[in-house]
């Protein structure tokens, strides 16, 4: 499959042969609900943590006898129904969110959200980004030459191309990402994806494996 090229005043150049395999697979949301549920939830890290009686410090002692003094039997004060006891049932730290799934699944729900924003016309190819110099301003020019200066851009770079980097990272509604770290929801949440020919290059050596 075809994809037009452009340079970076946004006028057209030749066209380049993307991989099928990788932009050119039809949508299946379930699959990609389950890698983005997935990505999601292995992020997740319990930060809350209450203490149960077993964690709760003192309480060795048992507060009064058994039998004699006319009140309720206790062996703990760090029993859950004293005040300054453990906690039952509250939230730990120790629970895991984490769900497993396989390496072909994860990479055919990436290809099908960048085969979307392809068939959609939301992925645009630059020949080159011939940033030569880190600046913003420069950035700037690149963006408005590509009507992309209003709309919410993941670029995908070389991760050799500094001037990319620093260039880019202080604009509103850009993002970047190094063309070898690749992950489901950082494309998803990008309305266009920019990138050049060497990035899909490295793309296509990483991932067609």
């Amino acid at each position: 499959m075809k994809i037009q090229v452009v340079n970076t005043n946004g006028e057209a150049q030749e066209q380049y042969e993307l991989p099928t395999e990788i932009f050119g697979l039809s949508a299946n949301d379930t699959l990609v609900h389950q890698v983005y549920r997935y990505q999601v939830l292995n992020t997740l890290y319990p930060v809350a943590h209450t203490k149960d009686r077993s964690e709760v410090r003192g309480g060795g002692k048992k507060p009064w006898k058994q039998k004699g003094t006319g009140r309720a039997r206790h062996g703990s004060t760090r029993s859950p129904i004293w005040r300054t006891g453990g906690v039952t049932f509250g939230p730990t730290s120790l629970k895991n969110f984490t769900i497993s799934i396989n390496k072909k699944m994860k990479r055919k729900a990436l290809f099908m959200v960048l085969s979307s924003r392809v068939a959609n016309d939301k992925f645009v190819l630059l020949d080159d980004f011939a940033l030569h110099q880190m600046k913003t301003k420069n950035a700037l020019s690149i963006l408005n030459n590509l009507k992309l200066d209003s709309t919410k851009t993941l670029i995908i770079f070389d991760r050799k191309n500094h001037n990319i980097e620093k260039s880019f990272s202080n604009i509103p509604n850009i993002s970047l990402i190094p063309s070898d770290s690749l992950n489901l929801i950082d494309v998803l949440k990008a309305d266009t994806i920019l990138t050049d020919i060497s990035s899909v290059e490295i793309i296509k050596s990483i991932y067609s494996n």
